[in-house]
């Protein structure tokens, strides 16, 4: 008879809901169950293999005298796309003897080539299925020697399952938004807008690649002790105003913020002023505020040169490589002139580019073109900090 305690029952739940976050802590919620239910095996079927792709699994349990998932969670690749157990009723417990008899079972070339390699004979598991990521498998195994799954440890399962559904739910949620977090900062870096999130003090919390590669260079801003400081005293005395504004600003979640407020920051270079709006970020209702960001503060550099895609502008536009080649130099702020020079071709040459340029794009002026690469999609398709990509293909 399986029991669960109080205490164990607690960890196992914990440990479900901290691998929702943090996926190494999987290897912990299935090992408890593996030592609950005295199994070999505890698995989760993450992807059934198709005929594109191999499914993947993530187990813990013994092979050959080697635990799986020492370092944290395995994956497997797993590569039954047909077993005795699919298409069953999902969120549904269920054991061998619901789906065939014991003989059925024994004769099962499933079992001969897959189960008993490795000592798996007696199995208890459900199909979980979860909004986002479909159905995934629940498999606890013992081998051949042991116990068959009883009415105990079938009801203990049942109040499992309905824990790591919501889990796994969870995770695939927390997962999608990471997804996306991510593609949004990456769009953000490609345009070479640079953002610092800052606390009520100034303090940096955290910097994409634009923003840090401009406070490395030290043309306008700086960091300080951890703070964010503009070069010039008048400056950071403006700046370090506008943060503490939007700190004032701030309110709950449900409260909505203030407006965003800009400022330029002189440089030291000589170069046009950095362009900088600070935008008061909402606070969680659900927390005193203590060391959560205060502040988004956006920086765009005006004589950045732009990361626009060679690849994704020829496909916009329609141009050929070279034309491709001098518009983005164009867009970089250089006279036909100075593109020339920097491409090595004749000025006639880059005026016969021109007009098919002209021709191409549907515009009349130079200044009409690069408005129309900047405010374009192209530098979505590039990298930050990329040069002008290759066009010699």
């Amino acid at each position: 008879m399986t029991t669960l305690d109080l205490d164990t029952y607690d960890k196992l739940v914990s440990s479900l809901y901290e691998a929702a976050h943090e996926t190494e802590h999987w290897r912990t919620a299935l090992d408890i169950v593996k030592e609950l239910f005295a199994a070999n095996f505890v698995t989760l079927i993450l992807r059934v293999p198709s005929q594109d792709e191999t499914g993947l699994m993530v187990a813990v349990g013994r092979v050959q005298g080697r635990e799986l998932g020492d370092a944290s969670v395995s994956y497997f690749p797993y590569q039954h796309q047909t077993t005795p157990f699919s298409n069953l009723s999902a969120n549904k417990v269920f054991t061998v003897e619901d789906v065939m008899s014991e003989g059925e079972w024994r004769q099962s070339s499933y079992r001969k080539h897959w189960c008993a390699p490795s000592g798996v004979y007696h199995l208890l598991g459900a199909d979980i299925e979860t909004p986002d990521a479909g159905r995934l498998r629940f498999r606890i195994t013992r081998d051949e020697s042991s116990p068959g799954f009883g009415t105990e440890e079938r009801a203990l399962c049942e109040r499992i399952i309905p824990h790591l559904r919501r889990a796994l739910a969870l995770h695939n949620q927390l997962d999608r938004t990471a997804s996306m977090s991510a593609l949004y900062c990456q769009a953000v870096e490609k345009l070479s807008l640079g953002m610092i999130l800052v606390d009520e003090s100034g303090l940096v919390i955290d910097q994409n690649l634009a923003a840090r590669h401009l406070i490395e260079i030290e043309d306008g801003l700086k960091v300080v002790g951890g703070r964010l400081e503009a070069f010039y005293p008048s400056d950071n005395k403006e700046l370090r105003r506008l943060i503490r504004q939007a700190f004032s600003q701030a309110e709950t979640e449900t409260g909505g913020v203030g407006f965003p407020e800009a400022m330029s920051l002189t440089r030291p270079s000589g170069e046009v002023n950095l362009g900088v709006v600070v935008e008061p970020i909402a606070r969680t209702a659900w927390a005193d505020g203590k060391g959560q960001p205060a502040a988004a503060v956006y920086i765009r550099d005006a004589v950045g040169r732009s990361q626009a895609s060679s690849e994704v502008a020829k496909k916009l536009f329609g141009l050929t490589p070279a034309e491709t080649q001098l518009s983005l130099q164009l867009a970089n702020g250089l006279s036909l002139e100075e593109a020339a020079e920097e491409l090595g071709i004749r000025r006639n040459t880059a005026r016969a580019h021109l007009r098919s340029i002209f021709s191409k794009t549907g515009v009349r002026r130079q200044t009409e073109l690069v408005r129309l690469f900047l405010n374009s999609v192209a530098p979505l398709g590039g990298g930050l900090g990329s040069e002008l990509d290759s066009l010699a293909s």
